[in-house]
């Protein structure tokens, strides 16, 4: 079952667009060890995350563009098997924006591991896009 996170910012689709897509702006409240990013179907990127003595290589890969309405990338670990898409889809709305982000999982990842829980993924993503970014769009 997917997980579903929507918030509503006060800016404009280009402001949100660029908070998800431009390099600098991301490592402010999504990565800061984000090696790089691109806008670009089929662009790569890997960075490593450790949680609990656990390490998680995390690889994106660029599925889907529609700027600036839609992103989409797949998410692999070189540790673990599985694969998930995230899907994040923006809508105007007066002068704010929608987001809609979308985590589906393509491939099980291991059940064993707190971290690709379902509650754990979803607390992810909402500390993620109803926190993190929300703080940054509005300060």
């Amino acid at each position: 079952m997917d997980i579903v996170i929507e918030e509503t910012f006060s800016a404009n689709i280009n402001e949100v667009w660029s908070a998800l897509t431009e390099i600098e702006q991301m490592r402010q409240w999504y990565f800061e060890i984000l090696p790089d990013f691109k806008p670009v179907v089929g662009f790569q990127t890997k960075f490593e995350v450790t949680n609990e003595d656990r390490l998680f290589t995390h690889n994106w890969k660029i599925t889907e563009i529609d700027a600036p309405n839609k992103i989409a990338y797949e998410w692999t670990f070189d540790e673990y098997p599985g694969r998930s898409l995230t899907l994040f889809e923006l809508e105007s709305v007066g002068n704010s924006t929608l987001l809609k982000l979308t985590d589906s999982i393509l491939e099980a990842y291991p059940d064993d591991i707190p971290e690709f829980k379902r509650e754990s993924s979803r607390a992810g993503w909402g500390y993620f896009i109803n926190n993190r970014l929300k703080q940054y769009l509005h300060s």
